[in-house]
């Protein structure tokens, strides 16, 4: 563990946080009222936790009628309950839970969200309004994500169907079908090509502006639940629910590699996540076996990473220092030095890990939970520089700044909050 422990005494925190909180005191048979206001169809404005909206506050977390609540009213009465909001804005336009979420790459107050309510939108960090919907797609929309290079957005769907549009104006640019249920799709990091992975066990892949199919991936025998380019985009390497990895030319669809559950030092059950290397050469992969394994892209399987008790359902890797990064089922965080294939420490959630991401060129990190919170660690100490709250229900998702500094999260109580890091 030398090369973790040297750059410890070398690194120290990036930042202090301050931890402000914002408490509001609100009846329990109003709760709903807080998560889903139907005033707020039109401009999704967060007025709990943002200064810019204090007139706005009562909007979202109390009845209009309470006017009454002036001098001699009780701050703490029978039959509240606190809701503690740490963030700045939200958007409320969903109306069932929220499964994916996306922040443009460069305007990085634009972000895309898609949930259970068969609908998509962009909209805006900063104010809560909403830029536009998109259409409306058959079932529920499991995926959103802007292009490399954010002139196009898209949302695939539960419908099989990945719709794209053009950023500037959100006109439609092309409909692309072919696939089962849409679980996840990924841009090319260095052109307008996106792929898709499917319930129906392929990955389907398509250029754009024109929406031209380019290829179909058959290998896995079962949903494939995870995957994405490599950095430089000369490979992809999906996981499935059948518990292989392979690792796939783009150009002609071809298997380069694979792993797969009769090699002993592989996954015995489904894979759920998987994280790439900066540098393209190692993949981690989670499983519903509990265990993560470092794999290298020659087919050495590097090591196991085993001290969760349930599934692993979020990996990632490092770019600043060698460590990887585990969530479970079980709560559990776990940093691990890479070098030495050992764990570091454990960090704990009060319910499941969700998603996980390292910070850029950071030994910081993010993680969300369906404990309803965003955290914020120092993987070097171990240290939670910041708890942030809103939400009523897990997060199912989240996106980050390049900076580091703001989170989207998406949510089962059908919120999208902003925080502020």
């Amino acid at each position: 563990m030398s090369s973790a422990n040297n750059a410890d005494q070398h690194m120290q925190p990036d930042e202090q946080y301050n931890e402000d909180v914002e408490e509001t005191y609100v009846e329990e048979d109003e709760v709903a009222d807080v998560v889903n206001d139907d005033d707020d169809d039109d401009n999704g404005m967060r007025g709990a936790g943002s200064d810019d909206n204090n007139d706005d506050d009562g909007d979202h977390m109390m009845d209009d009628d309470d006017d009454d609540q002036g001098e001699g009213s009780e701050s703490h009465r029978e039959g509240e309950i606190m809701v503690e909001d740490d963030s700045v804005q939200g958007f409320f336009a969903h109306k069932e839970p929220v499964f994916s979420i996306d922040m443009h790459p460069k305007e990085q107050t634009l972000v895309a969200s898609g949930g259970g309510d068969d609908c998509a939108y962009v909209w805006q960090t900063d104010s809560g309004e909403t830029v536009g919907q998109l259409d409306k797609h058959d079932d529920s929309v499991s995926a959103v994500q802007f292009s490399s290079d954010g002139s196009l957005v898209a949302s695939g769907g539960m419908d099989g169907k990945v719709n794209v549009y053009y950023t500037e104006g959100l006109s439609k640019c092309a409909v692309l079908e072919g696939p089962d249920e849409i679980q996840w799709i990924n841009w090319h990091p260095k052109g307008n090509v996106l792929l898709a992975g499917a319930n129906d066990a392929s990955m389907w892949m398509w250029s754009l502006p024109n929406g031209d199919f380019m290829n179909v991936f058959n290998g896995h025998a079962a949903p494939v639940t995870c995957g994405r380019f490599t950095n430089s985009g000369r490979q992809i390497v999906s996981g499935s629910e059948d518990g292989s990895m392979i690792i796939w030319d783009p150009k002609t669809a071809s298997i380069v590699r694979q792993y797969l559950p009769s090699d002993e030092r592989f996954h015995k059950e489904g894979i759920t996540a998987l994280a790439i290397s900066k540098d393209d050469q190692i993949i981690l992969t989670g499983s519903m076996d509990s265990t993560a394994k470092l794999v290298h892209v020659n087919g050495s399987v590097l090591g196991s990473l085993e001290n969760a008790t349930e599934s692993i359902e979020a990996v990632g890797l490092c770019s600043a220092l060698p460590l990887a990064a585990t969530g479970s089922v079980d709560g559990s965080l776990s940093i691990w030095d890479i070098n030495t294939m050992r764990l570091r420490t454990t960090l704990q959630h009060d319910d499941s890990v969700t998603r996980l991401l390292w910070h850029e060129d950071s030994p910081m990190l993010t993680s969300v939970s369906m404990d309803c919170t965003v955290r914020t660690w120092d993987a070097r100490t171990g240290d939670c520089v910041r708890v942030s709250n809103g939400h009523q229900e897990g997060i199912m998702d989240f996106a980050l700044s390049r900076d580091g500094h703001t989170v989207v999260t998406a949510s089962d109580d059908g919120c999208c909050l902003v925080f502020s890091q």
